[in-house]
C-alpha cells in the first residue's frame, strides 16, 4: 500500500486530502482534525451535555414539539387577521396580487410566530425521534381550528371535523411506517444524492407541475378550488425542507473545520430556500384570503407532510429498507388521507351538525282502521249530503267507504 499526500506542500493540516493506493484502487480521505494525547478542555462540558441529553432529551424534544404546535397554529390566525384588516381598509387583496399585508404588523407577528415555531420544530427533531415529533405536529391543526372558532368566528361542519380527524390519523400512520431517514454527514454526500438521476427526474416533475399550476390552473380555478394554492405551497415546501436539511449539514461541517465555503452547494441551497419561502408565503396568503382558516390549514398540513415524506424517500432511496408491513402501512395512511381530504372539500358547504342528524324512533303500533259507514238505499238524502261533503276533502280526514245494500 502506498500513502501519498495530495497537496503541494505535503502538510497534514485540517482539510488536506490524502490519497491511498492499494493495487488498482484509489481512496481519497480528508483530514478532519488531529489526534491529541491530552484530554480536551471541554471534556467535562461534553460529558455534562451527553448526560442531560440521555436523561432529559426525549422530554425536551416533546416539549419543543408542543411549543412548535402552539406557535404554528396561532400564527395562521394572526396572518388571517392581518389579511382581514387589509380587506377592511379597501386595499388590493392578496388573492388579486396585492402585497399590502407586508405593511401590517399583525401579519408580521404571524410570520415571526411561524418562524419561531419552525425553529422549535427543528430543535425537537434534534432531541426526539421523528416518529414522535411528526405525529405531534397534527396538534397544530387542532389548535388552529380552536383559535379560529373563537378569534375568527369560523367553524367546520360535522363532516369537516370528521375529515380533519381522519386526515391526522392517516398522516400519523404514514409517518410511523415511513422508513428511517439515512444520515448524511458531509456536504459532498448531500451533493451526490441530489445529483442522482431518480431525484433529478422527481424534482423536474415537481417543478413542471408547479409551473403549470401557477401560470395556467391557478388564474382560472384558484379562487374556486382550495386545493390549487395548497398543492403549490406543499410542493414548493418540499424543496424548502430539502434545502434546510442540506444547510444544516453545511453548518455542522463548518464548525467541524471542513472547507464547505468553497463548495457551491450551500449557495445553491440558500437560493432555493429563499425562492421557496417567497412562493409559499404568497400562495398561502391567497388561500387564507379566500377560504376558511379551519379548512385551509388541515389540508395544507396533510399535503405538505405527504410530499415531504415522498421527497425524502426518493432523495435517500429509503424504499430499499422498507418492509412489507411498512409499505402497506404507508399506502394505507395515504389512502386514509385522501378520504379525509375528500370529506373536508366535498361537504364543506353543507350545514350539518349533531343537532340536524336524523334521529331513529321505534315504530309504534298503528291504530286500527275505522269500520266503513253503512248506508242503506232508503237513506238517499244522507247519501247525497255525504257525497257533497266528500267533494272537498280535508287533508287530515281519511276517505270514507260507502256500501249500498239493495
Amino acid at each position: 500500500m502506498e500513502l501519498r499526500v495530495a497537496n503541494a506542500n505535503g502538510s497534514c493540516e485540517n482539510g488536506s486530502i490524502v490519497s491511498l493506493y492499494c493495487s488498482s484502487q484509489e481512496v481519497l480521505c480528508q483530514i478532519v482534525r488531529g489526534i491529541s494525547p491530552e484530554e480536551p478542555n471541554n471534556a467535562t462540558l461534553i460529558t455534562w451535555q451527553e448526560r442531560v441529553r440521555k436523561r432529559y432529551g426525549f422530554y425536551i424534544g416533546v416539549g419543543l414539539a408542543f411549543l412548535s404546535c402552539l406557535l404554528i397554529g396561532s400564527s395562521v390566525i394572526l396572518k388571517k387577521k392581518g389579511l382581514i384588516r387589509l380587506v377592511a381598509t379597501g386595499a388590493t387583496r392578496a388573492v388579486n396580487g396585492g402585497y399590502g399585508y407586508l405593511k401590517d404588523p399583525m401579519w408580521w407577528a404571524g410570520f415571526a410566530t411561524m418562524s419561531a415555531g419552525e425553529v422549535a420544530n427543528f430543535g425537537a427533531y434534534a432531541f426526539a425521534p421523528a416518529t414522535v415529533v411528526t405525529p405531534l405536529g397534527a396538534l397544530s391543526v387542532l389548535i388552529s381550528a380552536i383559535f379560529s372558532s373563537y378569534c375568527l368566528r369560523e367553524s367546520l361542519n360535522l363532516l369537516g371535523k370528521l375529515g380533519c380527524v381522519i386526515c391526522m390519523a392517516g398522516s400519523t400512520v404514514m409517518v410511523i411506517h415511513a422508513p428511517k431517514e439515512e444520515k448524511v454527514t458531509t456536504v459532498v454526500e448531500m451533493a451526490s444524492k441530489m445529483k442522482d438521476t431518480g431525484f433529478v427526474v422527481f424534482a423536474v416533475l415537481l417543478v413542471v407541475s408547479c409551473l403549470i399550476l401557477i401560470f395556467i390552473v391557478a388564474p382560472r380555478y384558484g379562487q374556486r378550488n382550495i386545493l390549487i394554492y395548497i398543492i403549490i405551497c406543499s410542493v414548493i415546501g418540499s424543496f424548502s425542507v430539502t434545502a434546510v436539511k442540506g444547510l444544516g449539514v453545511t453548518i455542522r461541517n463548518f464548525f467541524q473545520g471542513l472547507p464547505v465555503v468553497r463548495h457551491p452547494l450551500p449557495y445553491i441551497l440558500s437560493l432555493i430556500l429563499g425562492l421557496s419561502i417567497i412562493i409559499q408565503v404568497n400562495f398561502l396568503n391567497r388561500a387564507l384570503d379566500i377560504f376558511n382558516t379551519s379548512l385551509v390549514f388541515p389540508i395544507y398540513y396533510v399535503f405538505f407532510t405527504t410530499v415531504v415524506v415522498a421527497t425524502s424517500i426518493v432523495l435517500f432511496k429509503e424504499w430499499y429498507t422498507m418492509s412489507a408491513v411498512d409499505i402497506v402501512g404507508t399506502l394505507s395512511g395515504f389512502v386514509t388521507i385522501i378520504l379525509g381530504v375528500f370529506m373536508l372539500h366535498a361537504f364543506k358547504d353543507l350545514d350539518i351538525n349533531q343537532i340536524s342528524l336524523p334521529h331513529t324512533h321505534k315504530n309504534t303500533t298503528p291504530a286500527p282502521a275505522p269500520e266503513p259507514t253503512v248506508i242503506k238505499l232508503e237513506d238517499k238524502n244522507v247519501l247525497v249530503d255525504n257525497i257533497e261533503l266528500a267533494s272537498t276533502p280535508s287533508p287530515q280526514q281519511k276517505p270514507k267507504v260507502f256500501m249500498i245494500h239493495s
